[in-house]
């Protein structure tokens, strides 16, 4: 069987890392060795995420190489020009997060490619703008975003600072399994590689550009100044990256009454304090709302492991705290930018707003209520990315801020992929503002709702682990797909969009093409306005089923979006 073949060529192998090898003589469980060996771990879009271990399906050294000796391959591909410009490298907190960023270093120096790789763990939007400043060929960022502790992972970026698209990323992919056997893949010597400047150590002088980048962000300098002292934040970077630039990015716009959760403030790959560093979890909260209630907090934010995503929750008239949702934060960060920019008559003609198809449609509804544009794209922030770098080498748009439902923002493109530092800072500002006109961020969400109707959005994750995991995935969505579905929850669909086929069906069966990457992913708009949506997640074993609903009241909506989460599971069993 070819997973014990893969285990018995680790355990043969005479210079197999000594911590994997103790750790492989360890494992007795068969099952475990099975899982660990059966296939090599994925490498997809979003590039690869696993459990940290010795084996071809684990996330270590060797797999680690092997993905980057395929991004190197790439990288020759594309002549000397390429290796010269390089590859800038960052890591988060996590466990060997260090020693993967300097491995994939070392093989981009056995090919001749530079290398510039932090002295210390950053964030993933610093990675991406890393590679814009340095105008590096491609990024790698160490991170298995908010994933438990057991994981680690590999994102590699193209050199517009975005994650790779569907057609780069599929021929990395192939250049990745090519490579056989990841035990083999060779690396340069680390002494030398310094020495020759082939690796370059990133001191702190693209933290600074950023920082500098960062100022752009804020929209009324005056009202901060105004309100600096007035608003009371708590901040936690959840042992991750967050702490010194969101800190830096704070304090330089004048805010100054800012409470640091000390607990989760130092690295820490185990995240002792959390079950998961995520900040879209009310429980990641529970240090963050007892500092904010002995401090009287207006806002707590969290940022997860690689900062790329934030999660707030916010004062409310009782004195409670009540967790916002990423769709609610973009609605109001959204919401919040356009009056602003209307007050200033900064408010462009063709300005439009980016966001993934499984995002909340409360973000349209306020758009256009502007006069301006919403376009929606495939999950991934690539494809935001993509529609950015569009804009700007056609001037047709003026881009003004992109969102996915998980808890990803951008607001200034001198970043392409999602950056927590920049929703941190508008968040603050967003608290400024609403304070100094005697409301809590959750009034202004109410009042949102008031003038559009309410919204409420949900995501499900269904997990698939294992070997057969991926096949019970394909036959699920293949069930979904043949299902004739003409109402959810007795709500009449109008249409349906498969972005396999990437055609668009309507309620009188007329089809339309859809203008987009071919993705396996699912959407059923009904007839009210509310929708349904099945996807794979690209990084995890897992179909995601997402759910909008819409109503007039918080009660019907909630109502309605029960039932469509009832009807929902029931298809997918």
């Amino acid at each position: 069987m070819e997973w014990q073949k893969n285990l018995e060529h680790w355990r043969s192998f005479e210079t197999l890392d000594a911590s994997l090898k103790e750790e492989l003589a360890s494992i007795v469980d068969e099952e475990q060795l099975k899982d660990a060996f059966w296939g090599n771990l994925s490498f997809g879009t979003a590039g690869m995420r696993g459990i940290l271990g010795p084996g071809t399906n684990r996330m270590n050294i060797y797999t680690v190489r092997q993905a980057t000796e395929g991004l190197a391959q790439l990288i020759e591909k594309n002549g000397e020009s390429a290796k010269k410009r390089g590859v800038a490298i960052a890591y988060d907190s996590r466990h060997y997060s260090p020693e993967f960023a300097m491995e994939a270093a070392l093989v981009l120096g056995q090919h001749g490619i530079k290398s510039y790789v932090y002295e210390s763990l950053r964030p993933t939007p610093v990675l991406s703008f890393a590679v814009r400043y340095l105008k590096a060929f491609a990024g790698i960022m160490i991170t298995a975003s908010h994933n438990p502790a057991a994981y680690n992972g590999y994102k590699v970026y193209g050199e517009d600072g975005g994650q790779m698209p569907p057609e780069d990323a599929d021929n990395l992919t192939k250049y990745v399994t090519a490579v056989e056997d990841p035990l083999a893949v060779k690396v340069g010597d680390k002494t030398d590689l310094l020495g020759s400047g082939m690796i370059e150590i990133i001191g702190d002088r693209v933290d600074q550009a950023y920082l500098e980048a960062m100022k752009t962000v804020t929209i009324d300098q005056e009202l901060i100044h105004e309100m600096s002292d007035k608003v009371n934040i708590v901040y936690t970077p959840l042992h991750g990256t967050g702490l010194y630039l969101g800190l830096k990015a704070l304090e330089q716009i004048g805010f100054n009454d800012i409470h640091i959760v000390e607990e989760q403030s130092k690295p820490d790959g185990d995240f002792p304090t959390v079950k998961s560093p995520n900040p879209e979890s009310d429980a990641a909260f529970d240090l963050a709302e007892t500092l904010g209630k002995s401090v009287k907090a207006d806002i707590l934010l969290a940022t997860d492991p690689d900062a790329d995503r934030l999660g707030a929750k916010v004062l409310t008239a009782t004195g409670d705290y009540q967790l916002l949702t990423g769709n609610q934060i973009a609605s109001i960060m959204l919401d919040y930018i356009l009056n602003a920019k209307k007050a200033k008559d900064d408010l462009p003609d063709n300005g439009v707003a980016v966001k993934s198809i499984v995002s909340t449609n409360l973000a349209d509804a306020i758009i256009e209520s502007f006069g301006l544009q919403m376009v929606e794209v495939l999950t991934g922030f690539k494809f935001i990315a993509e529609k950015i770098q569009q804009y700007e080498d056609t001037g047709s748009h003026t881009f003004i801020m992109g969102f996915e439902e998980s808890y990803g923002y951008l607001i200034k493109p001198f970043v392409r992929d999602k950056d927590a530092i920049q929703a941190l800072v508008l968040l603050a500002e967003l608290t400024a503002y609403h304070k100094k006109n005697g409301r809590t961020l959750a009034d202004a969400l109410d009042d949102i709702y008031q003038q559009h109707g309410y919204f409420y959005e949900k995501t499900i994750s269904v997990d698939f682990p294992g070997i057969t995991g991926q096949e019970e995935m394909k036959a699920i969505m293949a069930k979904v797909r043949d299902e004739s579905l003409d109402s959810i929850a007795d709500i009449k669909v109008e249409k349906k969009a498969d972005y396999l086929s990437r055609v668009l069906t309507l309620a009188d069966g007329k089809e339309k093409a859809i203008n987009m990457s071919p993705s396996d992913a699912l959407k059923y708009t009904l007839e009210d306005g509310s929708w349904v949506a099945f996807r794979p997640s690209g990084t995890e074993p897992k179909i995601k089923l997402y759910l909008g609903a819409v109503a007039p009241t918080k009660a019907e909506v909630e109502a309605k979006a029960q039932a469509i989460e009832e009807a929902i599971l029931k298809i997918t069993q």
